[in-house]
């Protein structure tokens, strides 16, 4: 069957407009092979000024278009999906946290090609860190689409689908832990001294050296963090105060909380 477009995005809140936007924004997908719907007429506006077809009608976007993304939260699929119609030689993408790719294909139907997806918001400036894992159904021409247009917004991996609980935990919720950790250095440096705006510029790119330094050096955190600790120095006292406070554990504490409150809404 021939499609008026490739891509179909139904829901364009945070994540799926970041994603419309960055996949465009990357050259990845053209602006005419793009439809979206929503029923928020301002997103729908915004995605319009970028030269994507709009609408309100979900049933439409399913229609027309031959891969479809599923950018809805968990508690809306079982509303939508059963009036989708979909074809067996479309491919869905959903993001949908915690939601299985046996739960979408009970929604979807069993012969459905089916991707799992947990992105980021940080594909808002490219620099997403998603993972996917598909279903029975998906072939090698699907995996490689998804890994495509992830890749066009960031980074992405293909995991096990029992991974995901996890990735989400960790990569999903992952920003929101960082910005916490961002927002207390700055007002640690605030504290210190440093006017907010000069805190906020050595902090951010404190935050994007190190992310550097672990992606590229082949190194782990804690030959950064003894490259930096000397003996009875300023780094080790601090270091010694994150250890008091129970740093190390909290964060571990709230990627495993995200995590198992992923796998709840799954459920």
């Amino acid at each position: 069957m021939a499609y008026d477009y490739e891509l179909g995005i139904i829901g364009v809140g945070e994540m799926g407009g970041s994603l419309a936007a960055g996949f465009v924004d990357s050259g990845l997908v053209a602006p005419e092979q793009i439809i979206a719907s929503d029923l928020r007429d301002d997103l729908l506006a915004s995605l319009g000024l970028r030269g994507i077809a709009t609408t309100r009608d979900s049933v439409q976007v399913a229609a027309q278009a031959q891969t479809v993304l599923l950018a809805l939260k968990p508690q809306i699929l079982p509303a939508v999906c059963p009036s989708l119609s979909l074809q067996a030689d479309q491919l869905v993408i959903s993001i949908a946290a915690g939601v299985t790719l046996a739960r979408l294909g009970e929604l979807l139907g069993e012969a459905q090609p089916i991707i799992r997806v947990m992105p980021n918001i940080l594909a808002a400036v490219s620099q997403a860190a998603s993972a996917y894992a598909g279903n029975a159904q998906v072939t090698a021409a699907h995996l490689e689409l998804a890994q495509r247009l992830l890749s066009s917004v960031g980074t992405a991996v293909q995991v096990e689908e029992k991974l995901m609980d996890a990735v989400t935990g960790l990569s999903g919720s992952g920003p929101a832990f960082v910005a916490a950790f961002a927002e207390a250095m700055i007002d640690g440096g605030v504290a210190a001294g440093l006017p907010r705006h000069q805190a906020t510029a050595l902090a951010a790119q404190t935050i994007k050296g190190v992310g550097q330094w672990l992606l590229q050096g082949g190194l782990g955190p804690g030959a950064l963090k003894d490259k930096v600790t000397s003996p009875g120095g300023t780094t080790i006292a601090g270091l010694r105060a994150l250890e008091g406070g129970g740093l190390r554990s909290a964060v571990i504490e709230a990627v495993v909380a995200a995590a198992e409150r992923s796998r709840e809404l799954g459920k």
